[in-house]
């Protein structure tokens, strides 16, 4: 019997991103306030009699094979499920690639949250982060479908209660390695002076969101795109609460509190930026 489903596979950003240090097993400690937002990829998940995993994607850059991280989450459950069945999985993507907006490792979470559901397990949640932490750092927070913070390599996380903000977010339409950016990272002036409890704040703040906007791996990657700092002047200067890149870049983005600000200032952006291969989006916080 075939069972086939489309789910939507949200993007994120980094309200916050402080790096902490380089742990032994070669990831770095982190502290981040994420949260998930409407700008979505598109799965098509097809579950019928047979064997192994296939991935089509309408991206061209998109790989297909064991590279893909929702080939190897499609690969992972079946294998944690003892379960022998064709798995089809076709991404229809809108999530720039390699952006600082976790579209691979929520593609992946997607995979592991539909399988579930089409196939029976009931797993849950729990069990499933334990599942994606072994895919990548991001795909546990996507599990949540919530804004968090992320501690320890990204896998430790708190939900927290944020409002729906509102983002105009600028991708300049070339990519940006996260390893060339851990790998650029001075370490030598992170503070590990960071209070978690300053982030839960937000829930009840009206002003002064941009002083939690902070990224530690700006200074690296804004020093070799420096297009990117002027295009987080652009966003200020219409009217963003606080401008940010997200993750390890390059997408930048302006936070608003409302759709009417967001809108009002798209006009102003869209004649500001300058690329053809520039792409501008609007999106809403996931609250």
């Amino acid at each position: 019997m075939v069972k086939q489903f489309t789910f939507t596979s949200p993007a994120k950003v980094n309200i916050t991103l402080r790096v902490l240090g380089k742990r032994p097993d070669g990831y770095h400690d982190i502290y981040s306030l994420m949260q998930p937002i409407t700008l979505a990829d598109e799965i098509n998940l097809t579950v019928e009699e047979g064997h192994g995993v296939s991935v089509t994607c309408d991206h061209p850059q998109v790989p297909s094979d064991g590279r893909n991280l929702a080939h190897r989450a499609a690969t992972l459950f079946l294998a944690e499920a003892g379960m022998q069945c064709r798995v089809s999985i076709h991404i229809q993507k809108v999530i720039p690639v390699a952006a600082g907006l976790g579209g691979g490792s929520s593609n992946a979470a997607t995979v592991l949250m539909g399988l579930d559901g089409l196939l029976g397990t009931g797993w849950g949640e729990e069990r499933l982060r334990a599942m994606g932490a072994q895919l990548g750092s991001d795909v546990p927070f996507f599990l949540l479908q919530s804004p968090a913070i992320a501690t320890g390599r990204g896998e430790l996380l708190e939900r927290v209660d944020i409002q729906p903000y509102w983002y105009i977010l600028i991708n300049p339409g070339f990519e940006v390695s996260a390893a060339w950016a851990y790998d650029n990272l001075n370490l030598t002036k992170r503070s590990t002076d960071i209070k978690l409890s300053s982030f839960k704040r937000l829930r009840n703040i009206e002003g002064g969101i941009g002083d939690f906007l902070h990224n530690d791996l700006e200074e690296a990657v804004l020093g070799a795109y420096p297009e990117l700092k002027e295009m987080k002047d652009l966003l200020h200067s219409a009217g963003a609460r606080g401008a940010l890149m997200s993750g390890s870049g390059p997408t930048v983005f302006g936070l608003f509190f409302n759709e009417d600000e967001a809108r009002s200032a798209l006009e102003v952006v869209r004649n500001g930026v300058v690329g053809s291969g520039t792409a501008l989006f609007v999106a809403q916080g996931i609250a």
